[in-house]
């Protein structure tokens, strides 16, 4: 499980093909994987992926034609930058809401305008998870927990601080990029408790 809230930023710094997977080096600063082991999850962009193995300034992860084809991760290049997130333990601060880094589709940027110090960023999502994101409710954007402003039909809407574009790969998005979208864990469980009710 995740938070939402990005630690740090990371390059891809390698791919290499693996049969029809491919596995990737991705590289950061060099404290910030020193209490990681081989075998933790560590979320990039929103994809939960496993250490597979170390290196001197990042680690090395393996990402299935499954991945590969249900998230951006298809489409990136070395240089690219990303998003990280270490897994949630016990002593760490719940500041966004719960993610699970399991990608429930891709969305697109629309539109990117700037109103005062923030950005206003507009989205449109697969029309099987519009259902899911709500005025004022959760959604992850590439790793990141955000609040959505408005919806409208599949469109919905969000609002950036400085920080936020500062300190993630939000910046560095263009209209027409495709981004990770995971929508609230707490929507898709209550969809599930309903359909049983009306099956029982």
């Amino acid at each position: 499980m995740f938070t939402g809230i990005i630690e740090a930023r990371g390059t891809i710094a390698q791919i290499k093909p693996e049969g029809e997977d491919l596995r990737m080096l991705i590289t950061c600063a060099s404290d910030y994987l020193k209490d990681v082991n081989l075998g933790d999850s560590v979320a990039v962009s929103g994809i939960c992926l496993t250490v597979q193995n170390k290196a001197e300034q990042g680690f090395y992860a393996d990402l299935s034609t499954e991945t590969l084809g249900a998230t951006s991760s298809g489409s990136w290049a070395e240089n690219r930058a990303v998003n990280l997130e270490k897994a949630l333990t016990p002593s760490k601060a719940l500041g966004g809401h719960m993610v699970s880094g399991h990608v429930d589709g891709l969305g697109t940027l629309l539109e990117r305008r700037q109103d005062a110090r923030s950005w206003r960023l507009r989205f449109s999502a697969p029309d099987e998870l519009a259902k899911y994101i709500a005025r004022k409710g959760s959604i992850t954007i590439d790793g990141i927990s955000l609040t959505v402003n408005d919806v409208e039909g599949s469109h919905f809407g969000v609002n950036i601080i400085p920080h936020t574009m500062d300190q993630t790969t939000l910046g560095d998005l263009r209209e027409g990029d495709k981004v990770n979208l995971e929508v609230d864990l707490i929507a898709r469980y209550l969809e599930r408790l309903l359909a049983a009710r009306e099956t029982s």
